[in-house]
C-alpha cells in the first residue's frame, strides 16, 4: 500500500520504518529539513533501538523516502497517517494546532484528487476530536464528505520508547476506529502478517482506549510508589510484597474491579484503605493516591444521587441495598449511603433486595443491624418486588442481582431507569435509561 506519514517524530519515525519494512511504500513528511535529510540519508532522526538499521535498509531498497512537500506525499499515496505531536496547552488541554494544520493541508489536496483517500489520526487525541475537530476541518478544506468521498479513521499507537519496534511487531492489540467499513479494512491491511487481536470500533471508542491505557499505567506507577513508601516506613521490602501481589492474576492483575460502575463498599476495601492511610500518616507520610481513592468513591455516590435527582421524580424504587449481588452484607454499602441521601432530601423510597430481606427475617447480629440500626431503611423494604414497581416513578438498579433484569423488562417503559451496575438488560434500549458511566 502507498502510505504517507505526517510527522517524523517518535511515533512517525517508527511507524514509517516499520511499515516500509513490512513491504509498504512510505513517504514520510515533516516541515523540518533536518529530519527529512536524516531519513533520506538512511539515518534515524531519533534514538531508538534498531531503528537506524531498518531505515537504512528501507531507504536503500526504495520503500521509504522523506519530503517536506505534502502535496507530493498525498497525491502519491492512498492513505495518510497523522503522527504529529499533541502537546499540552497551558491549561492542560490538548494542543491540536499541528493536527488542524495538517488536516487543512490534506483537505486542500483532496479537493482536486480524484481517487479515494483515507486519513488516519494516529496521534493521541481525546474522545470526540475526530468528529468535532478533524472531520469538519477536512470537510471544509476539501469540500467533500467524510465516509463517502474520503475515509477517516483512528488508529492509536501503543509504542514504548526503547522497545517500540518490538511493540510494533508484537502488539497486545490492533485498534481501529473508522467511519465506514472500507476505511477500517484499509487501515487493518497495513498490519497484514502481524499476529494480534484486531478490534474495529467507533472512532470515539478507539480514541478513549489510548487514554484509559495511559491513565491506568500512570495510576499503577503512582499507586506502586505510594505503597512502596508506606511499606518502607514500616520496614518492609516493597519489592518482596509486590512479587507476591503479582502472583494473583485472578483479581490483582486482571479485569476484576476495572469495570466502570458504582462506588466500592463492603467490609474490606473502605476499612483497609483508611487503615493503611492512617498508618502512613502516623509516620509522617502524605498519601495523595489513597486519599483520592476515598474522595473518588464518595464522588461516585454523589454522582448517582445527582442522576436520580435529575429525573425530576420523587418516588424512587431502589433495586439492591447490599454492596454487591447475592449477599446480605450492608457494611459500608454505598447503596445505604445513597438511600440515606435520598431520604434526607425528601424522596419517597421503596427498596427491593431479596438477600437483605431474607437476612432481616433470620435471628442474629445481621438481623438486628438491619431491623434496628437501619430501621429507617428497613421500613422502606418490600418483600414483593411488584410493590416497588407499582409505587415508583423512577427505578435505580443498585447491584447486579440477576432477578432485576426481568423485573424491569416487564415494567412500564416510560419510567426512568438509572443503572449503577449495567446488568446487560434490554432496558438499555429505552429512551429513559441512563447508565452511571456509559
Amino acid at each position: 500500500m502507498k502510505v504517507s506519514v505526517f510527522g517524523i517524530g517518535y511515533v512517525g519515525a517508527v511507524t514509517s520504518a516499520c511499515l516500509a519494512d513490512s513491504g509498504h511504500e512510505i513517504i514520510a513528511v515533516d516541515t523540518y529539513d533536518v529530519k527529512v535529510q536524516c531519513i533520506n540519508e538512511g539515518r534515524s532522526p531519533i534514538v531508538e533501538n534498531g531503528l537506524n538499521d531498518i531505515i537504512a535498509k528501507s531507504v536503500k531498497n526504495g520503500s521509504l523516502r522523506a519530503t517536506t512537500d505534502y502535496v507530493d506525499a498525498i497525491e502519491n499515496s492512498d492513505i495518510s497517517l497523522v503522527c504529529v505531536g499533541t502537546p499540552s496547552a497551558p491549561d492542560g488541554s490538548l494542543g491540536l494546532n499541528y493536527i488542524t494544520d495538517i488536516c487543512e493541508q490534506i483537505g486542500a489536496v483532496l479537493k482536486t484528487k480524484d481517487t479515494f483517500h483515507t486519513v488516519v489520526i494516529r496521534s493521541t487525541v481525546v474522545p470526540g476530536t475526530l468528529m468535532d475537530v478533524v472531520l469538519p476541518c477536512l470537510e471544509k478544506a476539501s469540500g467533500k464528505k467524510a465516509g463517502v468521498d474520503f475515509g477517516l479513521g483512528n488508529n492509536p499507537e501503543f509504542l514504548r520508547e526503547s522497545t517500540a519496534i518490538a511493540d510494533y511487531y508484537d502488539p497486545t492489540e490492533i485498534v481501529v476506529g473508522a467511519l465506514d467499513d472500507k476505511t477500517a479494512d484499509m487501515i487493518m491491511a497495513l498490519y497484514e502478517g502481524i499476529e494480534a487481536p484486531r478490534i474495529v470500533c467507533d472512532v470515539q471508542v478507539s480514541e478513549g482506549v489510548k487514554y484509559v491505557s495511559n491513565a491506568w499505567r500512570a495510576a499503577k506507577i503512582g499507586f506502586a510508589n505510594e505503597m512502596g513508601n508506606i511499606l518502607k516506613a514500616h520496614n518492609v521490602d516493597s519489592h518482596k510484597v509486590m512479587n507476591i501481589f503479582f502472583e494473583d492474576t485472578k483479581m490483582n492483575l486482571s479485569k476484576q474491579f476495572l469495570i466502570p460502575g458504582f462506588a466500592f463498599g463492603g467490609s474490606c476495601l473502605p476499612k483497609d484503605v483508611r487503615a493503611i492511610r492512617a498508618s502512613a500518616n502516623d509516620k509522617g507520610l502524605n498519601t495523595p493516591v489513597l486519599d483520592s481513592l476515598l474522595n473518588a468513591n464518595q464522588a461516585q455516590i454523589r454522582r448517582g444521587f445527582d442522576m436520580i435527582k435529575a429525573t425530576g421524580q420523587k418516588k424512587i424504587g431502589l433495586f439492591g441495598l447490599s454492596f454487591k449481588a447475592e449477599t446480605d452484607d450492608l457494611r459500608e454499602s454505598p447503596l445505604v449511603d445513597l438511600a440515606n441521601m435520598l431520604l434526607d432530601d425528601g424522596f419517597e423510597l421503596t427498596i427491593y433486595d431479596p438477600c437483605v430481606y431474607a437476612a432481616s427475617q433470620m435471628e442474629g447480629a445481621n438481623q438486628k443491624y438491619i431491623t434496628e440500626t437501619l430501621s429507617h431503611l428497613y421500613a422502606c423494604m418490600k418483600e414483593d418486588p411488584q410493590d416497588v414497581i407499582n409505587s415508583s416513578d423512577a427505578f435505580v438498579i443498585g447491584n447486579g442481582t440477576k432477578e432485576f433484569s426481568s423485573l424491569l423488562e416487564n415494567a412500564n417503559e416510560d419510567i426512568p431507569i438509572i443503572d449503577l451496575v449495567r446488568l446487560g438488560s434490554s432496558v438499555e434500549e429505552r429512551q429513559n435509561y441512563s447508565g452511571i458511566c456509559w
